[in-house]
C-alpha cells in the first residue's frame, strides 16, 4: 500500500468529521470562558490533546463496530470492515493515540479537563458500545461524551465547574439528540439491518418525530439559559433563540400528513449542522464583546 494510501486510511479511521465538531464547539467553550484573554498556547495544547483523545476513541469504536459496519451501506467501505487495517493494528493505533492526548492534556491543562477526557472516552467507547446495541436510551448515552469538548475547552481555562459549563454541556446534549435522530431516520434501511436499536427503528418515525420536537424546545430553553444566568450576551440569546424557533418549525413540518419523512430528516440533519456553527461562532464573538 502507498504511504499516501496508507496515511489516509489510517486518517480517516479517527473519524476526522467528527474530531472537526467537536473541535470546534471545544473552541467556543475556550473563547467564553477566557472572556477576551486568550492564552493562545493554552487553547493550542487543549485543542490538540482533546484531538488526539477523540481520534483514539474512534478507532476504538471503529474496532468495536467493525462486524456491524460490514452490513450497512455508509459504513462498509471502513478499513476495518473491509480488511485493509488488522484489528491488532487498529488497537495498537488507538493505544498510541489515546496516551499521546491524555499525556498532553494532563502536562498542559488541568486535573479537570483530563477527568473530563476520560468521562468521553469511556462513555464512548464502553457504555454508548453497550447500551446502543440494547436499547434506544443508547443515543442519550452517547451525547454524554459528545457534550464532554465544549466542557473540556470551558474548564480548561475555568478550572472549575460552575453554572456556565454546566449549561454549554446540557446544550450540546441537547442538540445532539436531534441530530442523531434525524441522521437514524434518513439511515433507517441501514440501522433496521443491524441490531441497533435506534428510535425510528423501535419506536417508528412518529414517536421519534415528537421526541425532536421536545429536544429542540429543550435546547432553546438552555441556550436562553447561558444569557440569563450571566454567561452570555443578549446577541447570543437572540441568535440562537431565533435559531432554535427556526429548527422548531422545521421540525413542526414533519408532523403533517404526508411528509417523506426520508428527505425531511435531511433537512434536520443539515440544518442541525447550521445550529453547531452557529452557536460555536456566537459563543466566540458573545466572549470579545465588551
Amino acid at each position: 500500500m502507498a504511504f499516501k494510501t496508507l496515511f489516509q486510511t489510517y486518517y480517516r479511521l479517527t473519524k476526522p468529521g467528527i474530531i472537526y465538531g467537536n473541535v470546534l464547539t471545544a473552541t467556543g467553550g475556550f473563547l467564553l470562558a477566557s472572556r477576551g484573554h486568550i492564552d493562545g498556547w493554552l487553547l493550542w495544547t487543549t485543542l490538540a490533546g482533546t484531538s488526539l483523545v477523540i481520534a483514539s476513541g474512534c478507532v476504538f469504536n471503529n474496532y468495536i463496530d467493525r462486524n456491524i459496519d460490514k452490513k450497512m451501506a455508509r459504513t462498509k467501505k471502513r478499513a476495518l470492515a473491509n480488511g485493509l487495517i488488522t484489528p491488532v493494528a487498529a488497537l495498537t493505533y488507538a493505544a498510541v493515540l489515546g496516551v499521546a492526548g491524555f499525556a498532553i492534556l494532563a502536562f498542559f491543562t488541568n486535573a479537570l479537563v483530563v477527568s473530563i477526557g476520560v468521562v468521553g472516552y469511556v462513555d464512548y467507547i464502553m457504555l454508548y458500545g453497550i447500551s446502543k446495541r440494547r436499547s434506544t436510551l443508547g443515543t442519550i448515552v452517547g451525547s454524554i461524551s459528545g457534550a464532554t469538548p465544549v466542557l473540556a475547552g470551558y474548564c480548561a481555562v475555568a478550572g472549575e465547574l460552575d453554572a456556565g459549563a454546566i449549561i454549554i454541556f446540557l446544550i450540546m446534549v441537547l442538540w445532539q439528540m436531534p441530530h442523531f435522530y434525524a441522521i437514524a431516520m434518513y439511515r433507517f434501511k441501514d440501522y433496521a439491518a443491524v441490531p441497533i436499536p435506534v428510535m425510528p427503528v423501535k419506536k417508528g418515525m412518529f414517536v421519534t418525530k415528537v421526541n425532536i420536537l421536545v429536544f429542540i424546545i429543550a435546547y432553546t430553553v438552555a441556550n436562553a439559559a447561558l444569557t440569563v444566568y450571566g454567561y452570555a450576551g443578549y446577541a447570543y440569546m437572540l441568535a440562537m433563540s431565533t435559531y432554535g424557533l427556526a429548527w422548531l418549525w422545521l421540525g413542526a413540518q414533519g408532523l403533517r400528513a404526508g411528509t417523506d419523512d426520508k428527505r425531511w430528516a435531511r433537512k434536520m440533519f443539515f440544518f442541525s449542522l447550521v445550529g453547531i456553527l452557529l452557536f460555536t461562532f456566537m459563543l466566540s464573538v458573545d466572549a470579545l464583546l465588551p
